[in-house]
């Protein structure tokens, strides 16, 4: 068996960002616009009037303060609430594989690798613009790597995944190196005009390489000690859209369960135990104890999940420094928000530093990936 360590990580950044107040604007003057238009029916009591958004409530509920988009205008018309993306010919490239590309070169540069080192690439993302053919053979393809490809979604745990499937296959000596990419364009199944979850996501895309660690020769390589996913099913949050769309009556039209959705309260009783069961009992049977640990690079969607989890873990409140925060400037990225954490927080911890990448969200998934710093 061979070890595995990840040697490269990359982050592209869409240009445009909306802050709070840009966001909240939009919303309460979409609120406004349709708590007029149907005053008769909120007066009868036959509808409830949209309530409205204020900075203040967005980063109480999230501790989020901006984000980034792929399309600002769409977004914040009122008469659109939500990104428009032109469509692109089958003959150019698309959307996602061209971000993916951005993070990949980056990825490969601090790795050191070329095309031709890398066997496979896996592209794992809570949203996929087309069941086939897989966005990870058109990066492949983009890129002129030799080998295989293949995309994968596991909601926000789609990065911790991806890591164990490659590491996994490089352990057991089916690849050598192995380069993931995580395109996350979440404005495009965010609801934007729902007062509870309007502010919640922001785009990226991420992209991690991972190969066997007598290769590396990062300057900031991360071995792998071990991976552990864990899955249980919950419909608490969800999003009914997809190919079978048209098969049902009443299901052309833009439904609001089409969009992601959530019951966040339950969601965070039942998420935050579940992984921080799962982190300690992955480090106890590592033989790892949580005083031992650097740093802890989480899931980026609630603060406030993300300090009950690592108070959990560590057995007090973890410094800034220990659990870096990365959403108040990116918001919920879905997958890639534990690898920007990590990409943005790792090269200044010492060798031999131990930490832990997790990350957990709908299915419900959670993924934990104990890392070492190597020399």
């Amino acid at each position: 068996m061979h070890k595995v360590a990840i040697t490269g990580t990359g982050i592209f950044t869409p240009p445009q960002t909306i802050s709070n107040a840009e966001l909240v604007a939009s919303y309460n003057d979409y609120a406004t616009r349709q708590n007029a238009a149907h005053a008769g029916e909120i007066e009868a009591g036959t509808r409830a009037a949209m309530p409205m958004s204020s900075e203040e409530f967005i980063v109480k509920a999230s501790g989020i303060e901006s984000r980034y988009v792929m399309d600002k205008a769409g977004i914040l018309d009122p008469e659109t609430m939500h990104p428009r993306l032109p469509e692109r010919s089958d003959d150019d490239i698309s959307i996602m594989a061209e971000i993916a590309l951005d993070a990949a070169k980056k990825a490969m540069d601090e790795a050191g690798l070329t095309a031709a080192d890398i066997d496979a690439v896996i592209c794992a993302a809570s949203n996929h613009e087309r069941a086939y053919p897989a966005i990870a053979i058109e990066v492949q393809e983009a890129l002129g790597i030799k080998g295989f490809a293949f995309d994968m979604n596991v909601a926000c745990s789609s990065a911790t995944f991806g890591i164990q499937a490659a590491a996994d296959m490089i352990r057991s000596g089916s690849a050598r190196a192995i380069l993931m990419v995580n395109p996350e364009i979440t404005s495009g199944h965010q609801e934007w005009r729902d007062r509870d979850c309007h502010f919640i996501f922001g785009d990226v895309c991420t992209a991690v390489i991972l190969q066997r660690l007598d290769d590396a020769t990062s300057k900031n390589a991360y071995e792998i000690l071990s991976t552990r996913c864990l899955t249980e099913f919950s419909n608490n949050i969800r999003n009914n859209n997809g190919f079978l769309r048209r098969t049902r009556e009443g299901h052309m039209e833009d439904r609001r369960d089409m969009q992601f959705r959530q019951e966040g309260r339950k969601v965070f009783k039942q998420v935050v135990p579940m992984v921080a069961e799962l982190m300690l009992t992955h480090l106890a049977d590592e033989g790892i104890a949580p005083g031992e640990l650097s740093r802890l690079w989480l899931h980026q969607a609630n603060k406030g999940m993300n300090d009950m989890i690592g108070a959990k873990v560590m057995g007090r409140e973890p410094t800034r420094a220990e659990q870096p925060n990365v959403l108040q400037e990116f918001a919920n990225t879905s997958s890639a928000g534990s690898i920007i954490a990590f990409s943005r927080h790792s090269a200044d911890l010492p060798v031999g530093s131990l930490g832990v990448i997790c990350s957990f969200g709908a299915g419900y998934s959670a993924g934990s990936v104990i890392v070492r710093k190597t020399g």
